[in-house]
């Protein structure tokens, strides 16, 4: 207890250095109490057909009213955005955004470590909430990075989403998650993702869970940007998926599943994950069970653009790009006959596989693989933030929810690229952007 007390004593005297030393982390902008919003039609996230001359009320930082034409309070701040459509602030399920590809592979293998990751997360993170997504689902970092990020922005240092984190995603020894055909003495001093079997799975989670992990991320299969030879075979066994979701429920924790491959994915559902995240080699059975169990897909269909033009000039090897080659169409073909079938999907994108702010992208690939405009916005709003459970909170403009909003020149439903290029962010009450 003594060595507890000192080291109390030790934070205080340091906080208090900083602050004399004129360290103190400058508070985040302050929102008026009453504002109004204004713009010439509005899009709920609900799905419902768009509301005209809308009107948002916010009381600090929640919505207190929408409608067509609602009276301004006396005294409120109004901001008038004419002709511009308001939306929700977009949900993004799937990113990775303590980091993202430099110029040459190996030396982001070798040459960068977790602490050049922590220096630039922030950055990424301010472009991802610029370019109009407020909240993030981050499944998985190296160090706790993504842990911290989330701190710092809860706490007003920095601007950035909401995030929900995962800390390290949990991998077989030779998985997704490993290092693998490297000399057998090579290792890096870094906290471990790798888990196998039943005890070291429910210890690493409860490790995630202790450090501050909102969600668990499981690999359930191999992947693509790592050199395993597969792109989908599975990885963890029934028992260990079942082990997984079993242990995170208990500690009150959705799963996320990295699953590519047909058999990965099924075991993943059968474990009963909230989501499957990429599903690209899914088959009939697997979208028969994710509809009877309402799993999510979080398939993130347009980063294969991206990849299959930039990777090779980043000399990522040979053997991953083959491999990005067998997934790309058969990825985006597999979007298309699961949401014919009626299986729930949220919006995903991998951001961090290309570079963070472009997370957007992804919606005119949603549009082109069966979606309409309307549909996709509705992924990344309402039934995103049913997802993650925050339905309550996020992802539509409703009495009550946190006045998250994004506007865009035009009418996405006529152009959906126009999403691209956000004009205006608010989150929580405050204007990021405008």
């Amino acid at each position: 207890m003594r060595d507890v007390r000192t080291v109390a004593l030790l934070a205080c005297i340091v906080g208090m250095s900083a602050t004399s030393a004129g360290q103190v982390a400058q508070p985040a902008p302050q929102a008026a109490k009453i504002v109004a919003v204004k713009a010439a039609r509005l899009i709920d996230g609900l799905g419902g057909a768009p509301i005209s001359n809308a009107v948002v009320l916010i009381d600090n930082d929640r919505i207190t009213g929408v409608g067509a034409g609602l009276s301004v309070p006396p005294g409120a701040q109004v901001i008038d955005l004419g002709a511009a459509t308001v939306l929700p602030g977009f949900i993004d399920c799937h990113t990775h955004v303590t980091g993202q590809p430099g110029d040459n592979f190996y030396e982001d293998l070798f040459k960068r470590s977790p602490i050049d990751e922590a220096i630039t997360a922030h950055i990424y993170a301010k472009r991802t909430l610029e370019a109009g997504f407020t909240t993030i689902r981050d499944v998985g970092s190296e160090e706790f990075v993504d842990i911290a990020l989330k701190k710092a922005i809860n706490h007003g240092d920095i601007p950035g989403p909401r995030m929900l984190v995962a800390g390290l995603a949990l991998s077989a020894t030779g998985g997704h998650g490993d290092l693998n055909g490297y000399s057998p003495y090579l290792s890096f001093k870094t906290f471990s993702g790798v888990a196998d079997g039943i005890d070291a799975i429910r210890k690493l989670i409860r490790t995630d869970v202790r450090q501050g992990a909102d969600v668990i991320k499981v690999l359930a299969t191999a992947g693509v940007l790592s050199e395993e030879d597969s792109e989908g075979a599975p990885q963890y066994s029934q028992e260990e998926l079942d082990t997984v979701v079993q242990e995170a429920n208990m500690w009150e924790r959705r799963v996320a599943a990295h699953a590519h491959g047909a058999e990965g994915i099924k075991r993943a559902i059968r474990a009963g994950v909230n989501s499957v995240e990429h599903a690209s080699f899914i088959d009939d059975e697997g979208i028969r069970l994710a509809k009877e169990k309402g799993t999510f897909l979080v398939m993130d269909i347009y980063n294969d653009d991206y990849i299959m033009t930039e990777y090779a000039r980043r000399g990522y090897p040979q053997a991953i790009l083959e491999k990005e080659k067998r997934v790309g169409r058969t990825q985006r073909e597999n979007f298309r006959k699961a949401w014919k079938a009626g299986v729930k999907m949220a919006f995903g994108t991998d951001a961090g596989v290309y570079p963070h702010g472009d997370n957007a992208r992804q919606f005119a690939k949603m549009v082109e693989w069966g979606m309409t405009p309307m549909e996709a916005i509705r992924a990344a709003t309402g039934s995103a933030a049913e997802l993650l459970g925050w339905g309550d909170r996020i992802g539509t403009l409703q009495k009550g929810r946190f006045a998250d909003l994004i506007a865009v020149n035009g009418d996405p439903l006529a152009d959906i690229t126009i999403l691209q290029k956000v004009q205006f962010v608010m989150k929580g009450g405050v204007v990021y952007k405008k």
